[in-house]
């Protein structure tokens, strides 16, 4: 019995984590399909969930709204967590970098309502002084990253502290100034972090309610947003629907990032092999 514990145990309980964590989104893609808006049984397949979708105009608007508030947010949190990474990892000493590493690092651990509610007063502040901004999509992408900016962070400065210097200083030898070496040489070894801190923020800015609902202004209503109002006033299966093609939409971005890595390191690792090889 002890041998097969020592064996199958481990198996076993990855198994149950698995079921317990994807048994409900399994639960939620089937009924979906449901022909009725039983929630409890499933009646029959159908696709008129789906359809409603297409003619729910806070659902579909919502969604458009989140893509372009992820994305954006991506692109920023992408690039400013990798200048931020960049300088804690690169440059060691100056003054003030316990402070700046601190207040990069803040929102990591600072809840949600805590940030929504400062940048709300903030906003209110500035736009009662500057008439600026209006509270809508910008002041929710500018929100989202600053949440998102920390994640990015976090995920660079582990590839650039592994990142081999000697490259770096061999580059500095043969004559190339640092801004070259910075994006020849550099900026082409992170980039795969670079891509998996986009996909995070991305992730992170899509799926945001809190600070949303603090930032965003009248008529401005993410996905999230939508659902979360849906469900408020009982099950919809046509939120079903649209969290059934999220589901598949961000698997199909996950199989292309994991294939594009497997195959950027396997041109990586042909490459070392090569210049061993001469």
């Amino acid at each position: 019995m002890s041998s097969w514990i020592n064996r199958y145990g481990g198996k076993m309980w990855m198994l149950m984590v698995y079921i317990f964590l994807y048994m409900p989104l399994a639960f939620m893609v089937v009924f979906s399909f449901n022909s009725t808006k039983q929630d409890a049984r499933f009646t029959g397949f159908s696709l008129r969930w789906y359809e409603a979708l297409m003619r729910d105009s806070k659902l579909v608007d919502g969604f458009f709204l989140s893509v372009k508030i992820a994305v954006t947010t991506g692109v920023l949190s992408a690039v400013l967590g990798t200048f931020a990474a960049f300088v804690l990892v690169r440059y060691t000493r100056f003054r003030g970098r316990t402070f700046f590493s601190g207040m990069a690092n803040a929102p990591l651990v600072m809840p949600e309502v805590i940030i929504g509610l400062s940048l709300l007063l903030l906003m209110v502040g500035a736009q009662t002084w500057l008439g600026w901004p209006q509270r809508g999509m910008l002041t929710i992408v500018m929100g989202h990253t600053l949440l998102g900016m920390a994640y990015a962070m976090v995920v660079v400065q582990s590839r650039l502290q592994e990142m081999d210097r000697t490259l770096e200083d061999a580059a500095m030898d043969l004559g190339a100034k640092p801004h070259q070496v910075f994006f020849l040489v550099t900026l082409p070894n992170i980039a795969q972090a670079i891509v998996a801190a986009f996909l995070l923020s991305f992730t992170l800015s899509f799926d945001d309610v809190v600070i949303a609902e603090f930032l965003s202004g009248p008529g401005v209503n993410t996905l999230p947003q939508v659902v979360f109002g849906y469900a408020r006033r009982g099950i919809n299966p046509t939120v079903y629907a649209a969290a059934t093609l999220l589901i598949a939409t961000l698997t199909i971005g996950v199989v292309a990032y994991s294939v594009w890595v497997a195959r950027q390191t396997r041109r990586r690792h042909r490459e070392i092999f090569a210049a061993q090889s001469t």
